[in-house]
Parts: C-alpha cells; sequence; structure tokens
C-alpha cells in the first residue's frame, strides 16, 4: 500500500514538472528557436541578474523572510551532515556534535586490552588424556 501512495507522489510530482502539451501558441516556433544565438542569449541572462539584484530593493521583506529561510536550511544541513559524519565513523566538526559536552559521552574506540585480544584457550579438557 505504501508502495501506492509514493510511486503516485513521485508521478504527480512528475506531472508539475514536464510539460502537459506540445508547442503552446504564445510560444517560440521552430524558426524562433533556430535565430536565437549565445549572444542574445548572454545578454537575456544579464538583463535577469540586474533585474534580480534589484529585488531586495523592491521586495525588502521577500528578502529577510528568504535570507531567514536560507540561514535555516543552511543550519539544518550542517547538523544533518554532522550526523551522518559521526554516524559513518569520521570526526564532525560541526553542529551539535562539535559540543566539547557531546565529545565528553561519545563512547571511546579501541578500548580492549591486550588481555581481551588473546585467543581463547583451545587445548584439550582437563580431564582429557592424550592417546
Amino acid at each position: 500500500m505504501m508502495f501506492l501512495v509514493r510511486a503516485a507522489f513521485w508521478i504527480c510530482v512528475m506531472l508539475m514538472i514536464l510539460p502537459v502539451a506540445g508547442p503552446s501558441a504564445d510560444g517560440p516556433t521552430a524558426s524562433e528557436k533556430a535565430s536565437i544565438d549565445a549572444l542574445s542569449a548572454l545578454a537575456a541572462a544579464g538583463a535577469t541578474v540586474s533585474d534580480v539584484k534589484g529585488f531586495c530593493e523592491r521586495q525588502p521583506g521577500a528578502c529577510d523572510v528568504g535570507s531567514q529561510a536560507l540561514k535555516l536550511m543552511g543550519e539544518r544541513v550542517g547538523v544533518g551532515a554532522a550526523m551522518l559524519q559521526d554516524y559513518f565513523g569520521g570526526e564532525a566538526t560541526t553542529g551539535a556534535a562539535a559540543t566539547p559536552a557531546a565529545k565528553l559521552t561519545a563512547p571511546a574506540r579501541d578500548t580492549l586490552t591486550p588481555a581481551d585480544r588473546k585467543p581463547a584457550w583451545r587445548g584439550q579438557p582437563a580431564g582429557a588424556r592424550a592417546a
């Protein structure tokens, strides 16, 4: 049942991303697509970048919320990366695992003594004699 729910979810995501129909009436035709060269595409990209730079001046509230969301996402990614690194055996340098208290409570490695490493005795039992 869970497989069907997951499959339906991913199908819905793909349907939102993929175009629904063929070329629309207001999109560029094949001859217009062929006439677009690299310089005009670069000029359009430059205009887009300059417009994005002015967005924060036009909408300061949206930029504040966006920067807070990016900061929160960055912190969560850092904590998640530290947890994965700690799980796979590396020493974590960021997040909650980097605090001194976490390092004190972490289990020590290589705690076997030389006596623990010696193999168990596999000789004959005490009452048995060699024939």
